[in-house]
């Protein structure tokens, strides 16, 4: 066997830790799932990571990917360093204006996220530019030396700069970080025109003080993980997911961990897709349920929307406008609900509701017997019979029946309910409130779920699914192999990628070919210098070019694609043409008549993907295959005894008819009254409505 035979990836998440170890030849997977330890997480990594290498060499490991929700917790907690800002005169309270809108028009007690940097920690510099990038009023020094001895008098660990207009002329800031830099050594530096080189001044600005907030936590937590790693004998590069679907080296990672915000939930979107398209399914909807939150997103072809408008630590969890907005790309997913230890209760109307707030990990759901005493999604689960007591993470953990129910009878006495039917209200609510999220999703982007395949990952995943595909319209789920711990399988998928953006505001029709030119030539690059600082050969990096274009006069932008090379005369109508082809596609007309115009200047720089061996055998398995035991299970249809079956142990020809539980170590597979279950030759469960 080869000494370079293994990928190692890590996922940690607010309640588990899933640890994945792939052979490259064979495409077999070793997983270990552990509770995920606060405040240090790393301590679940290595616990996972010695579990997965029994018997494994730690030289055999080539690459170790790790996505982690360490930056959007630390944002959410306010558990990041006590930063300072140093901002143009006249621009220190941009984090408090905001957009000076309402996200909310009717809500008369409407709250406002509170800046990462207290007002006393924003201090201000003498210099301005104009729009264009002309200086206006050169940068003052000495201000900066003064607002220097202010943030050190504070004792800040952070600073972040962010001057107007920066990212046209990056000069002042340039200045400023070399002042901080020889009188402030000591601390994490962050600059607007690196971290957000784009216009719109409050959320360029609020970017760079996330990136700031969570520099040295992120600095400090990615250097103990590295130390553990290679005190384990790995000495293979780690490479840290991004929210864009990519990852990135621990370097890039340090200096820009804002990146990460996203960084967990990408893999199961990347695990979904990949698993969909074996398949044969190219329309997906990837729907990730863990032990906090769940998340979806649609796919076609393998491809996933983006966005660089995005939001953390919100005030009101679904409602938009009440975060700190991030200009980072992110996957295009949605938060559409709760997980396994999202809390039952009852609402300020006095209406029963599940979630936001989450047991986690510590103390967890009240069956996990840690002090957990609040009903949970999982408490349901476990009493409705779609758990295994016994099983529970292949037995490695045992859940307590009798303590979930005490917490849900206390859910029963608020809705007037028995016990049961208090269970079944809690599932039945959080698959409509999933189901409904992902119905607004889908129609905001004007998209027919009819023909969509849902592909359920995550440990709690594949227990609603089918719950969540039926009140979605959707007749086929897939649950791939090892679905319980897909978000960790997936960060393997993810290539070397970086996305670099320039604001440069041009009319198409009189497009000043010469900047934009220039603007793509440093992007690229400063790109391809930082796919190849993670190991990527020249021959193998990919670059791809978008514009942000909109009608002149429109407050926003949509993304089209831009081609490679020099923007040469005649390059206008190229661009014409690819505008009117996406607009046409998202909106069904064109405005004629209507000049357009270019924003933003977009640059993705990557290298190949991994090759992920799809080897792995099944056998196929003749005539029928009798249930491992039964037990009663309560359906929406009612109580039936129902077969319990192990899923190592179905091979190809199986056929289920529901009711049916499929356990594996990692999760369990719910197949309802109605459904049918096959497996197919990728050893994916296909699980269709009879009635389909």
């Amino acid at each position: 066997m080869s000494e370079e035979a293994y990928t190692l990836a890590i996922d940690i998440g607010g309640t588990f830790t899933d640890v994945v170890l792939r052979e490259h030849t064979s495409g077999i997977l070793s997983v270990a799932k552990v509770l995920t330890q606060s405040p240090d997480p790393s301590v679940s990594v290595l616990e996972g990571v010695k579990e997965v290498l029994d018997g494994v060499s730690p030289g055999a490991i080539s690459r170790a990917v790790h996505g982690t929700t360490l930056v959007t917790n630390a944002l959410i907690e306010r558990r990041g360093a006590r930063t300072g800002l140093i901002a143009t005169a006249g621009f220190r309270d941009a984090l408090e204006i905001g957009r000076e809108g309402r996200y909310d028009i009717y809500d008369l007690f409407l709250k406002l996220p509170e800046p990462l940097v207290e007002r006393r920690l924003r201090v201000e510099v003498r210099e301005r530019l104009y729009a264009r990038g002309e200086v206006m009023i050169p940068l003052n020094e000495d201000d900066v030396i003064k607002a220097c001895e202010v943030l050190r008098e504070a004792g800040v660990d952070a600073v972040a700069i962010a001057f107007l207009h920066a990212y046209v002329n990056p000069d002042h800031e340039r200045r400023a970080e070399e002042i901080v830099r020889s009188l402030m050594p000591d601390v994490g530096i962050s600059v607007s025109h690196r971290v957000a080189a784009e216009l719109r001044e409050f959320e360029r600005t609020s970017t760079t003080v996330a990136n700031a907030y969570v520099q040295p936590m992120v600095s400090r937590y990615l250097a103990r993980l590295e130390d553990g790693l290679k005190a384990l004998g790995i000495l293979a590069p780690l490479h840290i997911m991004l929210s864009n679907g990519g990852s990135c080296s621990v370097q890039t990672a340090v200096r820009f961990p804002v990146r990460l915000v996203e960084s967990g939930p990408c893999g199961g979107a990347l695990a979904a897709a990949h698993y969909g398209n074996r398949s044969g399914h190219r329309q997906i909807l990837a729907f990730d349920m863990g032990g906090t939150t769940a998340k979806a997103i649609l796919s076609e072809n393998g491809s996933f929307p983006t966005t660089t408008e995005s939001e953390v630590a919100r005030v009101y969890r679904f409602k938009r406008g009440s975060g700190l907005p991030l200009l980072v790309p992110v996957l295009d997913m949605i938060e559409i609900g709760a997980g396994g230890g999202s809390i039952a209760h009852g609402s300020e109307l006095g209406l029963p509701t599940v979630g936001p707030q989450s047991a986690g990990a510590d103390p967890g759901p009240a069956c996990y017997a840690r002090g957990g005493q609040l009903p949970t999604v999982t408490d349901a689960d476990l009493l409705l019979g779609y758990l295994n007591a016994e099983y529970f993470l292949g037995g490695q953990m045992d859940l307590s029946v009798g303590r979930a129910a005490d917490a849900v009878d206390e859910f029963a006495r608020f809705t007037g309910l028995d016990r049961m039917r208090a269970a079944q209200g809690i599932h039945d609510l959080v698959n409509e409130n999933m189901a409904n999220a992902a119905r607004v999703h889908a129609a905001e982007r004007g998209i027919d779920l009819n023909g969509y395949s849902l592909v359920a990952t995550g440990g709690a995943g594949p227990v609603h699914a089918c719950g969540v595909a039926m009140r979605l319209g959707i007749d086929r789920v897939i649950v791939p192999p090892a679905a319980g711990v897909g978000s960790a399988f997936g960060l393997m998928l993810a290539p070397i990628a970086f996305d670099y953006v320039r604001s440069f505001v041009s009319r198409i029709a009189a497009l000043y070919r010469e900047v934009v030119n220039k603007l793509y030539g440093e992007m690229e690059d400063e790109g391809r210098a930082l796919v190849r600082e993670a190991g990527i050969d020249d021959s193998e990096i990919c670059v791809v070019r978008t514009a942000d274009m909109r009608y002149v006069g429109q407050g926003h932008e949509i993304s089209v694609p831009v081609p490679l090379g020099e923007l040469t005369e005649g390059s206008e109508d190229e661009l014409q043409s690819a505008f009117d082809a996406s607009y046409k596609k998202l909106y069904g007309r064109l405005c004629d008549g209507v000049p357009v115009e270019a924003i933003h200047w977009r640059v993705t720089v990557s290298g190949p993907e991994p090759e992920i061996c799809d080897v792995v055998s099944i056998e196929e398995v003749a005539g029928d295959l009798m249930p491992e035991r039964q037990r009663d299970v309560l359906f929406s249809e009612g109580k039936c005894r129902t077969g319990v079956y192990r899923r190592d142990k179905l091979g190809r020809g199986v056929i289920l008819k529901g009711p049916a539980i499929v356990e594996e170590v990692e999760s369990t597979t719910v197949l309802p009254p109605g459904w049918m279950l096959h497996v197919d030759d990728t050893s994916n469960l296909i699980l269709i409505r009879e009635d389909a």
